[in-house]
Protein backbone atom coordinates (compact mmCIF):
# COMPACT_ATOMS: atom_id res chain seq x y z
CA UNK A 1 0.00 0.00 0.00
CA UNK A 2 1.44 3.01 -0.85
CA UNK A 3 0.82 6.26 1.99
CA UNK A 4 0.56 9.57 -0.10
CA UNK A 5 0.29 13.23 2.06
CA UNK A 6 -3.26 13.04 1.19
CA UNK A 7 -4.30 9.23 3.22
CA UNK A 8 -1.91 10.58 6.10
CA UNK A 9 -4.64 12.01 8.04
CA UNK A 10 -7.12 9.22 7.20
CA UNK A 11 -4.17 6.84 8.59
CA UNK A 12 -3.40 8.43 11.45
CA UNK A 13 -7.53 9.05 12.91
CA UNK A 14 -7.98 4.99 12.20
CA UNK A 15 -4.82 4.63 14.29
CA UNK A 16 -5.94 6.26 16.90
CA UNK A 17 -9.70 4.38 16.99
CA UNK A 18 -8.05 1.42 16.89
CA UNK A 19 -5.61 2.32 19.94
CA UNK A 20 -8.67 3.32 21.54
CA UNK A 21 -10.40 0.30 21.05
CA UNK A 22 -7.67 -1.95 21.71
CA UNK A 23 -6.48 0.01 24.62
CA UNK A 24 -7.73 -1.70 28.17
CA UNK A 25 -10.37 0.15 30.25
CA UNK A 26 -8.23 2.63 32.96
CA UNK A 27 -9.91 2.85 36.53
CA UNK A 28 -11.86 5.74 37.81
CA UNK A 29 -10.00 6.23 40.71
CA UNK A 30 -11.17 10.42 41.97
CA UNK A 31 -8.59 12.78 42.67
CA UNK A 32 -9.50 12.22 46.63
CA UNK A 33 -8.42 8.27 46.45
CA UNK A 34 -5.77 9.15 44.83
CA UNK A 35 -4.36 11.73 47.15
CA UNK A 36 -5.25 9.38 49.86
CA UNK A 37 -3.53 5.82 48.11
CA UNK A 38 -0.50 8.27 47.82
CA UNK A 39 -0.32 9.01 52.04
CA UNK A 40 -1.96 5.46 52.97
CA UNK A 41 0.21 2.36 54.17
CA UNK A 42 -2.69 0.10 54.40
CA UNK A 43 -5.80 -0.40 52.81
CA UNK A 44 -9.05 -2.08 53.65
CA UNK A 45 -10.99 -4.94 52.05
CA UNK A 46 -14.39 -6.32 52.08
CA UNK A 47 -15.91 -8.77 49.43
CA UNK A 48 -19.18 -9.42 48.73
CA UNK A 49 -20.62 -13.07 50.01
CA UNK A 50 -22.96 -15.49 48.31
CA UNK A 51 -25.57 -13.92 50.40
CA UNK A 52 -24.35 -10.56 48.96
CA UNK A 53 -24.05 -8.78 52.16
CA UNK A 54 -20.38 -7.81 52.91
CA UNK A 55 -17.73 -9.07 54.48
CA UNK A 56 -15.17 -8.05 57.14
CA UNK A 57 -12.74 -5.77 56.02
CA UNK A 58 -9.33 -6.95 56.70
CA UNK A 59 -6.21 -4.80 56.64
CA UNK A 60 -3.47 -5.55 53.23
CA UNK A 61 -0.35 -3.98 51.85
CA UNK A 62 -0.69 -2.79 48.60
CA UNK A 63 0.46 -0.49 45.77
CA UNK A 64 -0.87 1.19 42.92
CA UNK A 65 -0.32 0.82 39.12
CA UNK A 66 0.25 3.90 37.18
CA UNK A 67 -3.09 4.24 35.92
CA UNK A 68 -4.35 4.02 39.96
CA UNK A 69 -5.56 0.39 40.02
CA UNK A 70 -5.20 -1.68 43.60
CA UNK A 71 -2.75 -4.67 43.82
CA UNK A 72 -2.31 -7.02 46.30
CA UNK A 73 -1.13 -10.01 47.11
CA UNK A 74 -2.77 -13.12 49.25
CA UNK A 75 -2.95 -16.70 49.81
CA UNK A 76 -5.65 -18.18 47.13
CA UNK A 77 -7.11 -19.93 50.30
CA UNK A 78 -8.42 -16.53 51.80
CA UNK A 79 -11.92 -15.81 51.38
CA UNK A 80 -11.17 -12.57 49.96
CA UNK A 81 -9.60 -14.34 46.76
CA UNK A 82 -12.00 -17.08 46.56
CA UNK A 83 -15.14 -14.44 46.62
CA UNK A 84 -12.85 -12.36 43.82
CA UNK A 85 -12.28 -15.46 42.13
CA UNK A 86 -16.18 -16.42 41.45
CA UNK A 87 -16.68 -12.51 40.72
CA UNK A 88 -17.12 -10.91 43.35
CA UNK A 89 -16.68 -6.79 43.70
CA UNK A 90 -14.13 -5.50 46.32
CA UNK A 91 -15.23 -2.71 48.84
CA UNK A 92 -11.97 -0.49 49.86
CA UNK A 93 -11.41 2.00 52.85
CA UNK A 94 -8.08 3.71 52.30
CA UNK A 95 -5.39 4.27 55.51
CA UNK A 96 -8.54 3.15 57.92
CA UNK A 97 -11.27 1.61 58.56
CA UNK A 98 -13.22 5.00 58.45
CA UNK A 99 -10.65 6.08 55.63
CA UNK A 100 -12.32 7.35 52.09
CA UNK A 101 -14.13 4.47 50.33
CA UNK A 102 -14.93 3.25 46.67
CA UNK A 103 -16.01 0.23 45.16
CA UNK A 104 -14.30 -1.38 42.56
CA UNK A 105 -13.53 -4.36 40.20
CA UNK A 106 -11.58 -7.28 40.92
CA UNK A 107 -9.81 -9.91 39.74
CA UNK A 108 -7.08 -12.22 40.41
CA UNK A 109 -4.39 -11.67 37.34
CA UNK A 110 -2.01 -14.20 36.12
CA UNK A 111 0.15 -11.18 34.15
CA UNK A 112 4.04 -12.16 34.60
CA UNK A 113 4.55 -7.93 34.22
CA UNK A 114 1.99 -7.00 37.28
CA UNK A 115 3.15 -9.47 39.49
CA UNK A 116 6.18 -8.51 39.37
CA UNK A 117 5.37 -5.00 40.05
CA UNK A 118 4.16 -6.27 43.49
CA UNK A 119 7.20 -8.16 43.91
CA UNK A 120 10.18 -5.53 43.16
CA UNK A 121 7.38 -3.11 44.87
CA UNK A 122 6.47 -4.46 48.24
CA UNK A 123 10.00 -4.52 49.28
CA UNK A 124 10.69 -0.77 48.73
CA UNK A 125 7.12 0.62 50.37
CA UNK A 126 7.30 -2.54 53.13
CA UNK A 127 9.89 -2.89 55.94
CA UNK A 128 8.89 -6.35 56.86
CA UNK A 129 8.49 -7.74 53.29
CA UNK A 130 12.32 -6.23 52.58
CA UNK A 131 13.83 -8.11 55.62
CA UNK A 132 11.92 -11.24 54.30
CA UNK A 133 8.79 -11.27 56.27
CA UNK A 134 5.55 -11.73 53.83
CA UNK A 135 7.56 -10.78 51.02
CA UNK A 136 6.06 -12.05 47.35
CA UNK A 137 8.26 -14.01 45.33
CA UNK A 138 8.15 -15.73 41.59
CA UNK A 139 8.70 -18.61 43.55
CA UNK A 140 5.86 -18.56 45.69
CA UNK A 141 3.54 -17.16 42.49
CA UNK A 142 4.89 -20.49 40.30
CA UNK A 143 3.49 -22.75 43.15
CA UNK A 144 0.39 -21.25 43.68
CA UNK A 145 0.95 -20.02 47.61
CA UNK A 146 -0.19 -16.70 46.75
CA UNK A 147 -2.08 -14.96 44.32
CA UNK A 148 -2.30 -11.46 43.03
CA UNK A 149 -5.47 -9.40 43.06
CA UNK A 150 -5.91 -6.09 40.84
CA UNK A 151 -8.62 -3.78 41.99
CA UNK A 152 -10.30 -1.42 39.66
CA UNK A 153 -12.03 1.53 41.37
CA UNK A 154 -16.13 1.78 39.52
CA UNK A 155 -16.87 5.15 41.84
CA UNK A 156 -16.46 6.56 45.13
CA UNK A 157 -18.63 5.92 48.15
CA UNK A 158 -20.28 8.64 50.19
CA UNK A 159 -18.10 9.94 53.22
CA UNK A 160 -18.76 8.17 56.38
CA UNK A 161 -19.32 4.91 54.41
CA UNK A 162 -17.79 2.11 56.47
CA UNK A 163 -17.91 -1.52 56.70
CA UNK A 164 -21.06 -3.29 58.11
CA UNK A 165 -20.30 -7.05 57.77
CA UNK A 166 -23.29 -9.02 57.42
CA UNK A 167 -25.22 -5.79 55.69
CA UNK A 168 -26.44 -5.63 52.04
CA UNK A 169 -23.21 -4.64 49.83
CA UNK A 170 -23.49 -1.36 47.13
CA UNK A 171 -23.78 -2.41 44.04
CA UNK A 172 -21.13 -1.57 41.39
CA UNK A 173 -23.49 0.39 39.33
CA UNK A 174 -24.99 2.30 41.52
CA UNK A 175 -24.09 4.57 44.44
CA UNK A 176 -25.43 3.98 48.16
CA UNK A 177 -27.18 6.54 50.07
CA UNK A 178 -25.02 8.73 52.84
CA UNK A 179 -25.14 7.33 55.95
CA UNK A 180 -27.00 10.23 57.16
CA UNK A 181 -29.67 9.99 54.32
CA UNK A 182 -33.11 8.40 55.13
Amino acid sequence: MKISAANLPHLIAGAAILAAIAAPATASTSPRDTKALGQATYIYIATVRKDGNQSKAVPVWFITTADHQVLIETSPTSWKAKRIKRGSPAMIWIGSRTGPAFIGNAEIVTDAKLQDQVIAEYPKRYLLARIGFARPSRAKLNSGQIVVIRISPTHDLPEGFQSAPGTPAPALDEKPKPANAQ
